[in-house]
């Protein structure tokens, strides 16, 4: 964990920001993401992509109908070629995302009080595959040092917080390590699943709890780290960093398109109380 701690500090930090890569440096994740295949989206920085996704999410509150929902719905889905690059990966965070709209309506249809439940229940899972799709598929091409270094030197956010969050998004991908290096030490002990539905329900929660200890001892581990970089001092505001931040003019693109698409939620109920009130 230390190790990846350094890459993720030694990514971040350093002097210039203009300065110049070295041939034996390695790429870079914006490098090594426009080099290869994938849709379009794969060439834009971390910035439009948290923007597009909070103003999806934002604009999916405008959504009061079922036929609102759809509309939007299906015009997200035709920016879908550019945004997907692995069909499998995208199923896999989507799935997720269908369980708990199938949820959210079968919980309306259940304890909703509307005249017509199967309407309001179609309206509410609509409604949260509208908000919750753009930011699952675009945070997928976030790297947390680049969206760091571009926090930093685009929206000046303090490099004490910067670092500190991109450390913590960095902690989040290795807790499925982390969960199998628990279990396996447990099971070298001796410590079992077991075979019966109880046992490993106790197992679960043992190895959660043996996470949490791990977790706090990273913890105190990275904020040494960043102590020993001089992120506690009265100077870490005013920190220099390694890598550029360049604005592209495919994060315009995005930028742009990703707006109308939420303005869409609001668009579609203006218009339809505009039909509403002229007929």
């Amino acid at each position: 964990m230390d190790d990846g701690l350094d890459d993720g500090l030694d990514d971040g930090l350093g002097a210039g920001v203009g300065a110049g890569v070295d041939a034996g440096v390695p790429p870079t994740a914006a490098q090594r993401r426009s080099a290869g295949r994938g849709p379009l989206v794969r060439h834009c920085g971390p910035l439009p992509l948290l923007a597009v996704a909070l103003l999806c999410a934002l604009g999916a509150f405008a959504v009061q109908s079922w036929w609102q929902a759809a509309g939007a719905l299906a015009v997200q889905g035709l920016c879908l070629p550019l945004v997907v690059g692995d069909v499998r990966a995208a199923l896999r965070r989507l799935l997720p995302l269908a369980l708990a709209a199938l949820s959210v309506g079968w919980s309306v249809v259940l304890a909703g009080d509307d005249p017509d439940p199967l309407w309001a229940a179609l309206t509410a899972a609509l409604r949260l595959l509208v908000l919750v799709l753009p930011g699952a598929l675009l945070l997928g091409w976030l790297d947390p040092t680049e969206a760091g270094d571009h926090l930093a030197q685009r929206l000046r956010v303090p490099g004490r917080v910067v670092v500190a969050v991109v450390v913590a998004l960095g902690r989040l991908d290795a807790l499925a390590d982390s969960w199998d290096q628990v279990a396996a030490a447990r099971r070298v002990r001796g410590l079992g699943p077991g075979r019966g539905p109880a046992g490993r329900v106790r197992w679960a929660a043992s190895t959660s709890f043996g996470l949490l200890v791990d977790a706090v001892r990273g913890a105190g581990r990275v904020s040494l780290a960043m102590d020993a970089r001089g992120f506690a001092g009265d100077g870490a505001d005013r920190r220099t960093w390694a890598l550029p931040a360049p604005w592209r003019r495919a994060d315009t693109v995005l930028l742009l398109g990703g707006t109308a698409v939420a303005a869409l939620p609001a668009l579609l109920r203006v218009g339809g109380a505009f039909l509403t009130s002229t007929t």
